[in-house]
């Protein structure tokens, strides 16, 4: 490539990237009608769709493994019913408890009284019936000091084994766990895994192997995270028969667990120190000749992982080499014009990329982080049908590119299943891929009816990982909307399972859900404070260039009387971050000071309340509005003066601005009704002040 190509190239590429920063968080109504133009098929396309989605469903009811698995688990105990619940709220907060007391006391509260004997038999799976069993056996053992009727013939064994102990309750729960991590869970570790998969390989099956475990804490974790990785990828290496990587097995591994600081302030970090331990292991996975796929994490994260990826795809040692991947989350509002800008990255390198196309697991996450920051929209589709149409929209587009992809469509929904296979015609270079325990009498007809290759996403650990991976399952398809519930539940009409995402988007009034306000309007009545996306480049570049620009060397501050600043000893402030640097002067208070402006505020209190309520949370709401105005200079004051980073400098001015508008908000209502009301983070307040001038 020539000087003059290669610059057009990289101004292709930096536009590429720039539109892939734009659809961040952009509306959702025009994000949505671009992934309806590429998602939609010809009307003949649509019906061969449906008629293949249906005798795809069909032979998942009439099969007895369709009973089975995860599948049937999920559909047990989904999360609308109790029970449901109950496991969610339990797999979830066992993740935060460090000490075995607490867990008991859980465990106790959430377990023993969930009606756990009602689902036993109502399922013909036997592990969903052994898990069943579990879990109703750790509930009688918490209701031995709850007040449990002992007349209940299973409480004579509660009563023996409650005389072993608290330990006997733990382990009880432990039981359960293993008997769930068989299902979830591959294998414990590498080896139990690879042997387990020879059977399902020799049916056509290929595996992705994930090393189970979170996010990295301590750089102990990373280097033990990395050891783990890199002995898997020996083993896989190993245990692989010839071929080149898309036939061969593979292994997915997370940023996160590779570096603990792997987050977007830290890119310093993260690129000196990450993408070395990145490149290595792709090293190894090349030289085993498996593929090597990088997953997807949270929306914040991704452009730090853009700048990762890129690292080590434009290192020469990679050259010629189609084994490096990445997965793509169809639920980002960024996966159409991330696309375009990783086939550009492709074409680039001179070798196809294999894209691994997911949904998404972290959906609540998204919202609730987006809401709690106050941000200006949604990483994230709000509704079901927008993240189905944009997956339809990324299979097309990557499709279109065979030069640049192998594509790998992670999916357990049969609508899904025959678009792709409708718009691939009767091409053969890409994959399905299914989660370990999800799923078969889906794929068990797309493997044996038409050779299209599927690779299994499995997981690899100890019950003691599980509980992460399982909350992410659940919370994906746990849900009684979710295909994978449905397709089991033979009262649901096929029709409505397999119902067309572009039509019913197509028909939808709004996009957005209605039920899901953007975070601005998420208190109602109340507005949310403005937050600043430290994530995003463009509000990085637009908030340091508005802080650099507030900071005025000389700042002075004073006690004000009436508006007026008072004389006195000024006193240096410095910058505790550098004690060299001077941020301002400072006039302390004196106890003359103190005594002239409460004289004042008294002379001023009768005047003061003969101003109507309204007017003074109008007051308030003006002062909400200029801390917003003058966001960025206060937040410059609380960085230089107070030492505080800028996430908690945005925090600092967001606290200050809900409060001046929670109290707004009460003005009206409590006019002259002094009473103690919560406060908007939860605390107990006296809303007095509206009803008199001063208060202490």
């Amino acid at each position: 490539m020539n000087a003059m190509l290669f610059r057009e190239s990289l101004r292709e590429f930096d536009a590429l990237r720039a539109a892939v920063l734009a659809a961040y968080r952009m509306d959702e109504d025009a994000c949505v009608e671009a992934c309806l133009t590429q998602a939609r098929l010809p009307a003949d396309a649509t019906d061969r769709v449906e008629v293949m989605a249906r005798r795809l469903v069909m032979a998942v009811r009439e099969s007895d493994a369709g009973a089975g698995g995860l599948d049937a688990f999920l559909h047990q105990y989904e999360l609308s019913s109790e029970e449901g619940v109950v496991l969610m709220c339990l797999a979830e907060a066992l993740l935060r408890i460090p000490d075995a007391d607490t867990r008991d006391d859980l465990i106790k509260d959430k377990i023993g009284g969930a009606q756990w004997e009602r689902h036993l038999g109502a399922s013909p799976s036997l592990f969903v019936n052994a898990s069943t069993w579990a879990l109703m056996l750790t509930g009688r053992l918490m209701a031995v000091d709850t007040g449990f009727d002992w007349r209940n013939p299973g409480d004579l064994l509660g009563r023996v084994v409650a005389r072993g102990g608290e330990p006997v309750i733990r382990q009880a729960l432990t039981q359960g766990m293993r008997i769930l991590g068989r299902q979830f869970v591959m294998g414990r570790t590498i080896d139990e895994a690879l042997a387990r998969a020879q059977e399902a390989e020799m049916r056509g099956y290929r595996y992705s192997y994930d090393m189970l475990g979170e996010a990295a804490r301590t750089m102990a974790d990373a280097e033990r995270y990395f050891e783990a990785y890199a002995a898997a990828i020996d083993k896989i290496g190993a245990a692989a028969e010839g071929g080149d990587p898309f036939d061969r097995p593979g292994i997915s591994v997370k940023l996160s667990a590779l570096h603990p600081r792997y987050e977007f302030a830290q890119q310093d970090r993260v690129m000196a120190e990450l993408v070395p331990r990145l490149r290595s292991l792709a090293v190894m996975a090349k030289d085993h000749g498996i593929g090597f796929t990088v997953d997807a994490e949270e929306a914040d994260r991704l452009d730090i992982s853009l700048d990762a990826i890129e690292a080590v795809l434009r290192d020469p040692a990679f050259a010629g080499w189609e084994g490096f991947g990445l997965a793509v989350q169809a639920y980002q509002k960024r996966a159409l014009p991330l696309i375009d800008w990783l086939a550009n990255l492709a074409r680039g390198s001179g070798r196809r990329l294999f894209v691994r196309l997911v949904k998404g697991a972290y959906w609540d996450t998204e919202i609730k982080t987006a809401q709690e920051r106050g941000l200006d929209g949604y990483p994230v589709f709000t509704r079901k049908t927008s993240t189905d149409v944009s997956y339809l929209a990324c299979v097309q587009r990557l499709l279109d590119a065979p030069d640049a992809f192998y594509p790998a469509f992670a999916t357990h929904n049969a609508h899904t299943v025959a678009s792709v296979l409708t718009r691939a015609g009767n091409r053969r270079d890409y994959e399905f891929q299914r989660l370990h325990g999800m799923g078969e009498p889906l794929f068990e007809q797309i493997v044996g009816d038409t050779g299209q290759p599927c690779r299994v996403y499995a997981p690899v650990g100890s019950h003691e990982d599980l509980l992460p991976y399982l909350v992410r399952r659940l919370l994906e398809n746990g849900a009684n909307s979710s295909f994978v519930n449905r397709i089991v539940d033979k009262r649901q009409p096929i029709s409505a399972i397999i119902a067309d995402p572009v039509k019913a988007t197509e028909r939808l009034d709004a996009k957005p859900h209605p039920r899901i306000p953007l975070p601005s309007a998420l208190y109602g009545a109340r507005r949310n404070s403005d937050g600043a996306d430290l994530t995003d480049f463009n509000v990085l570049g637009s908030l340091a260039a508005a802080m650099d620009a507030s900071l005025i060397d000389g700042a002075k501050a004073a006690p004000l009387i009436g508006g007026k600043a008072q004389s006195g000893d000024a006193v240096s402030v410095t910058d505790p971050a550098d004690r060299r640097r001077i941020v301002g002067t400072v006039v302390n208070a004196t106890p003359d000071h103190v005594d002239r402006a409460l004289a004042r505020a008294v002379r001023a209190q009768l005047e003061w309340g003969r101003v109507p309520a309204a007017d003074r949370a109008a007051c308030l709401e003006r002062a909400a509005a200029l801390y917003e105005t003058h966001s960025a200079a206060l937040m410059a004051l609380a960085v230089r003066e107070a030492g505080k980073t800028v996430d908690d400098a945005v925090a600092e001015i967001r606290e200050a601005v809900d409060f001046l508008r929670y109290y707004a908000l009460r003005a009206g209502a409590d006019f002259m009704r002094p009473q103690t009301l919560p406060g908007p983070t939860g605390e107990r307040n006296e809303i007095a002040l509206f009803g008199r001038g001063v208060f202490a």
